[in-house]
C-alpha cells in the first residue's frame, strides 16, 4: 500500500477478505491524520513507552500493578501486533482465551482496564482513529459476598482478642468504630490524634509497594482524607494501647522507630500486612466467628451505623466515600426495610374524614 510520503505500508493476511478488509481500515486511519511511521509501532513497543508515560500521573502501586498486566498477559499475546492493526477481534479473543485459562474475571476485568487506558492514550497522541476496546465485551467480575458481623459477634470478636492479649486489639476497635480501610489505619500516627476535640485526622494509608517494601501514600480518594470524630470509650481504649506502645518503646530504647505509629510491630517499625492477616485469622478461629476478611470489619462498621440510624451522609464521611450516593450504592442492601413504617405513616394522609370533622378541623378551605 503507498502513502502521501512515499513510504509503503504491508501486510499478509490468510484470505483476499481479509487483506480488503485491513486496506479498508489502514486507509481510513492514514485519512484521518494517523502518523506513518507511528504505522509501523508494535504494540509491545507502545506499551512499554506508554508506561513510563504513566509512571508520573499513578501511584507506585497501581503503575507496578498496570507493568504487571502489561507484561504477564498483554504482551505475550499481543505485543507483536502492529498498533494499527490491532482489532477488536484480536483484543476479545485475548479476554476470551483468558476466562478459558481460568484466570479470575477481577485480573481479565483489569487487563481491559490497562489496555484501554493505554489505547486511549495512544488515540490522544494521533496514533490510533479509534480504540479497538471499544468494541470489546470483557467479562464482568462476579463480586464478592459482603460479610458483615452482628452487634454479639463484634462483643465476641473484641472479647476473644482481649482475652488472648491480641496486640491489635485497638486496630480491631477502632476499625469497627470508624470503619477505616485497612491502610488508613495501619498509617496513622499519634499526632493524628487531637484528644482535646475527640477527634481522628486521616491523611495518610500505608501501601505496599511490590519490589520496593513499604510506603506511606495519601489516601485512596480525596474523600479519604478526613476528620472523623471518636467517642470517649474509644479515646479510652486508645490511651490504653499508647500506654502499652509505651512501654515497649521504654524496653527497645534505641531500637524503637521514630516514625511514632499509633499501630506497630514490638520495635515501632510499620505492622505488615501479612502479620495482622494472620493474627486475625488466628483470632476469628479462636472466637468461633464466620471466616470473614479483616476489610469485613469495614463492612461491619458501615452496616452497624446505617442499622442504628445514623444518617448516609454521616455514613459516608467517616468512612471517606467521595458522596452519600456511593455509599447507597455498596451498602443500601443493609439497610432495614422501613416500607411498613412508610405505609403507616400514608395511611393518615388518605383515610377518609368525616365531612363534618373536616368542616371543624379545616374551616379555611371552605373560605374561597
Amino acid at each position: 500500500m503507498g502513502c502521501r510520503s512515499g513510504q509503503r505500508l504491508s501486510f499478509t493476511g490468510k484470505t483476499q477478505k481479509e487483506c480488503r478488509n485491513w486496506i479498508r481500515e489502514t486507509t481510513k486511519q492514514v485519512d484521518a491524520g494517523i502518523q506513518l511511521d507511528a504505522a509501523k509501532i508494535k504494540l509491545e513497543d507502545f506499551l512499554n513507552d506508554w508506561l513510563i508515560s504513566a509512571q508520573a500521573s499513578l501511584r507506585p502501586k497501581s503503575w507496578y500493578q498496570y507493568k504487571f498486566i502489561v507484561r504477564s498477559y498483554i504482551i505475550p499475546d499481543l505485543g507483536k501486533i502492529r498498533l494499527v492493526d490491532l482489532r477488536p477481534h484480536h483484543i476479545q479473543r485475548l479476554y476470551d482465551r483468558k476466562v478459558k485459562d481460568g484466570l479470575g474475571y477481577r485480573t481479565i476485568q483489569l487487563i481491559h482496564s490497562v489496555l484501554h487506558r493505554a489505547l486511549n492514550h495512544a488515540l490522544k497522541l494521533g496514533l490510533l482513529s479509534r480504540n479497538p476496546d471499544d468494541a470489546t465485551t470483557p467479562p464482568k467480575p462476579i463480586p464478592k459476598e459482603m460479610k458483615v458481623l452482628d452487634e454479639d459477634h463484634v462483643q465476641q470478636l473484641i472479647s476473644a482478642a482481649q482475652a488472648s492479649n491480641d496486640r491489635y486489639l485497638a486496630i480491631y476497635q477502632l476499625a469497627i468504630s470508624t470503619g477505616m480501610r485497612q491502610g488508613e489505619l495501619l498509617g496513622l500516627k499519634w499526632t493524628d490524634v487531637d484528644w482535646g476535640r475527640n477527634t481522628l485526622q486521616v491523611e495518610r494509608q500505608l501501601t505496599r509497594i511490590p519490589h520496593v517494601g513499604y510506603e506511606f501514600t495519601p489516601p485512596k480518594t480525596k474523600a479519604g482524607v478526613r476528620k472523623i470524630a471518636l467517642g470517649t470509650e474509644m479515646l479510652r481504649m486508645l490511651r490504653e494501647h499508647q500506654q502499652r506502645q509505651q512501654n515497649e518503646m521504654i524496653s527497645q530504647g534505641i531500637r524503637w522507630s521514630e516514625d511514632m505509629l499509633m499501630f506497630s510491630t514490638p520495635k515501632g517499625d510499620p505492622i505488615h500486612l501479612r502479620a495482622l492477616f494472620r493474627e486475625f485469622k488466628n483470632l476469628i478461629k479462636y472466637a468461633e466467628l464466620p471466616n470473614i476478611r479483616f476489610h469485613d470489619l469495614r463492612h461491619t462498621a458501615a452496616s452497624l451505623m446505617l442499622n442504628h440510624g445514623v444518617p448516609v451522609l454521616i455514613v459516608s464521611r467517616r468512612l471517606g466515600h467521595s458522596k452519600p450516593s456511593v455509599t447507597l450504592d455498596v451498602y443500601g442492601h443493609l439497610i432495614p426495610s422501613m416500607q411498613g413504617q412508610a405505609a403507616e405513616v400514608m395511611d393518615t394522609y388518605i383515610a377518609p374524614i368525616p365531612f363534618k370533622q373536616l368542616h371543624q378541623t379545616a374551616p379555611e378551605l371552605h373560605q374561597h
